[in-house]
Parts: structure tokens; C-alpha cells; sequence
């Protein structure tokens, strides 16, 4: 696999040994049992998978090319290059400016932006008018574009389904970059609607199967839909792709929810005319750590701990899931630790960051850890070593590490 050149201070002398023993075990990555760091006073266990995947590791190699090859240009970001405010600080610290926020609002207007600046396209992707726009300006939208593979690899997929006259449901976030892109580039080919989660697939399915009316199901699905789409034209020929960072177990109950329902109504027999097969679109990277996470899930542990931006998709649908298990909590960094009673944790349900006392429940604990894919995994060796800290534990770190190796 490609070796990436990124920043030294993204690397970690903790889980990358951690890492590469995993791998050297396990090449095939079928083992997805977590590894057990046992320092006396305190133990881990860390997740098979996490941390930068394939995307985001390309998209930082590229941002800092681009810093240290236009020293004398502006160097302009779509948005937020992945979601984790360390990595965007520190671009933003090296003269990089962000022309839009997470949600699409204006931050440098375009009229500053021209065919001698650099801009930076993010892991997730951008919309077809926006490479439209910066193209008729004369940017050079290509020399630094860190699109993810595997949302290209969507956007294909959706080209080819549009093809085929199927109509594209995107499982997504309407509002989250990476869906607002993907919704853009299908629209080309295709009439597409964002379905949120299960609950909003059953009203579509609603639809379909005649229980509500076509007024209704617009209604309900406002601002996630292509415009002249009609329901009863566009939904009998469906294919589902994904945002990559959603639960790749509920895009799949979402896609198995919705091929019953079109065998419900038109019959098994005629059912690949009705819903095309797709579980090709699963971001390998995201069911790798979402399946470690499960692995996780296996293990006796006292609490967990989720490290990531607290505005990533994919590290909270790992809180969801861990939280099922274990009092967890979501933080940016070890400066969330606050000591060894309290901790800030940002609830996933509220939006809000919390303080917790008394979160650490035994006085030797065994303690959960994993991270989204935007976290560095020089920020996870941080908050291993403050809890280390916290506990004045009885076994270095060489020891540990030497004794797994």
C-alpha cells in the first residue's frame, strides 16, 4: 500500500507500532478482535481499525504539497479539508483560507478568488457548480484536488445508474459536504432524494407501496430532492449509494428495506428492473472501523472513548454505536481530559459539550478506545498518555509495547 508524506507530528510512536504488528499479523485484516495494552493501573483495549484511512491521509499529503510548492500564492480550501480541527488549524496556521464552512456558507466571496490562486478541492469531494465556477475563473482545479477515492467511486457508480434510467436514493446527511457533492454529481445523470436513516426510507417506501400520496411524500422530503422530480415516474427503478462515512450496516438495511419493498410491489421475478444491486459503493476504510468497532463491543471493558471532530459523520456513528455498550465519551483531544475525575465530552444527541464528573468509575479501569477516520493518530498517543499520567501507571510504554510485538 502507498506510503503516504505526511507532517511527522501526524505519526505517533504508540499506535503506529500498535498498527504495523496488527497488520503484520493479520494482512488480510479478518481479525477484528481489539488489541490489550495492559499498563497495571490501567488498561486499553484499542480497536483493530481507526484513525486516517486511504483519503484522508491522500488529502493531507496534497494540502501540504501545495503549501510548500506556492510559498508566494494564495492557497484557498473548498471547506474544511477533513473534519478534525487540528488538522484544519494547522492548515489554516500555514496561510490556507477556507472559502466556504461545513454547511456551504460564503467565507471569502468568489470574486476574490482568481486564476492565480491555488484551491484546494477536499476529501469529500465538491459539486458539479462549483468546479463549474472555479473552471470558467481558470483555476486549476486538478493539480490539488484531494477528492477521496471511494466518493469518486460513488459519483461513477451513480453516472452508471443514471445510465440505466434507475433513480438515485443517496443514504446521507443532505447538509454534509460530502452528500451535498454526491447529490450534485448524480443529479446529472439522474432524479435523485436523500434518505436520512431507516425511518425516513419507510416513508419513501410508504410512497411506493401506495400510503400516502405523492403531495406527502414531497412535503416530507423538501430541499432533498431534484427539481421536476416526480414520484410516481421516479420511483419504480431505484438504486441506493451511500455518503462513505454513514453506517455501512444501515445503508444495508436501508437497501434491503427498500428491494422488499419493490418486491412487495412488482414481484420477486422482476426485481433487478426494480433495484439495482450496489453494496459495491461501501467504503472499505468505513466498514473496516465501524467492523472493529463491533469488535469492541466484545470485550469487558468500564467505559470507552471516541477521539475525532466533534462535526465528523463517521466518528459519531462510532459513538452510536459504542454507547449501545459502554458509558462513552466523544472528545477532540486530550485537553478534553480534564483530570482524573472529569472529563468535556460533546453529546452526540444535544449538540452540546459536556461536563462529566466522576467518569471514571473504578479506580483501576479497563477503558475502550478508538477514533473516526480525520483523527491523527499522534492525537490518540496523547490521550493514551494523559490517562497514563492520571493513573501513574506501572508499566512504561516500551515495556508494553515491547511485550505485543
Amino acid at each position: 500500500m502507498k506510503k503516504f508524506e505526511i507532517p511527522s507530528y501526524y505519526r505517533s510512536p504508540i499506535i503506529s507500532k500498535v498498527k504495523e504488528k496488527r497488520k503484520l499479523d493479520d494482512p488480510r485484516k479478518k481479525d477484528f478482535t481489539p488489541t490489550f495494552l495492559d499498563f497495571g493501573t490501567v488498561k486499553f483495549y484499542i480497536a483493530r481499525h481507526f484513525g486516517f484511512c486511504y483519503g484522508v491521509e491522500n488529502a493531507i499529503e496534497i494540502a501540504y504539497r501545495a503549501i510548500a510548492e506556492n510559498p508566494e500564492k494564495k492557497i484557498y480550501l473548498l471547506s474544511q479539508m477533513i473534519h478534525n480541527p487540528g488538522v484544519n488549524d494547522d492548515l489554516a496556521a500555514n496561510g490556507i483560507q477556507f472559502i466556504q464552512d461545513t454547511n456551504g456558507n460564503q467565507m471569502v466571496p468568489w470574486d476574490d478568488v482568481s486564476a492565480d490562486d491555488v484551491v484546494i478541492i477536499p476529501a469529500f469531494g465538491a459539486t458539479v457548480e462549483i468546479i463549474d465556477l472555479l473552471t470558467k475563473k481558470g483555476v486549476n482545479i486538478e493539480q490539488y484536488n484531494t477528492t477521496c477515492p471511494f466518493v469518486e467511486k460513488v459519483w461513477n457508480r451513480s453516472e452508471k445508474l443514471g445510465q440505466d434510467q434507475h433513480t438515485i436514493i443517496i443514504h446521507g446527511k443532505n447538509k454534509h459536504e460530502e452528500t451535498r457533492a454526491t447529490f450534485s454529481h448524480s443529479s446529472q445523470n439522474a432524479p435523485s432524494l436523500v434518505v436520512k436513516d431507516l425511518q425516513e426510507t419507510k416513508v419513501l417506501a410508504s410512497y411506493i407501496l401506495g400510503k400516502i400520496d405523492a403531495e406527502a411524500l414531497l412535503a416530507f422530503f423538501d430541499g432533498k430532492f431534484t427539481p421536476g422530480f416526480d414520484p410516481e415516474r421516479d420511483l419504480q427503478k431505484i438504486g441506493v449509494v451511500n455518503q462513505t462515512t454513514m453506517l455501512a450496516t444501515e445503508t444495508e438495511e436501508i437497501t434491503d428495506y427498500l428491494r422488499q419493498t419493490m418486491i412487495q410491489k412488482y414481484g420477486e421475478t422482476d426485481i433487478k428492473n426494480h433495484i439495482a444491486d450496489t453494496r459495491d459503493t461501501l467504503c472499505y476504510a468505513t466498514n473496516d472501523n465501524q467492523s472493529a468497532t463491533y469488535g469492541l463491543m466484545e470485550v469487558k471493558a468500564d467505559l470507552a472513548i471516541v477521539v475525532g471532530g466533534y462535526n465528523s459523520s463517521n466518528t459519531t456513528h462510532l459513538v452510536e454505536l459504542l454507547e449501545q455498550k459502554f458509558p462513552c465519551y466523544f472528545i477532540k483531544s486530550e485537553v478534553e481530559i480534564q483530570s482524573k475525575e472529569t472529563i468535556h465530552s460533546f453529546n452526540i444527541h444535544t449538540h452540546e459539550l459536556e461536563t462529566i464528573s466522576d467518569f471514571i468509575p473504578v479506580e483501576s479501569p479497563t477503558i475502550v478506545i478508538t477514533s473516526g477516520a480525520s483523527c491523527p493518530d499522534a492525537v490518540i498517543d496523547r490521550v493514551l498518555q494523559k490517562l497514563l499520567d492520571l493513573h501513574s501507571a506501572t508499566k512504561t510504554i516500551d515495556e508494553v509495547i515491547h511485550s505485543i510485538l
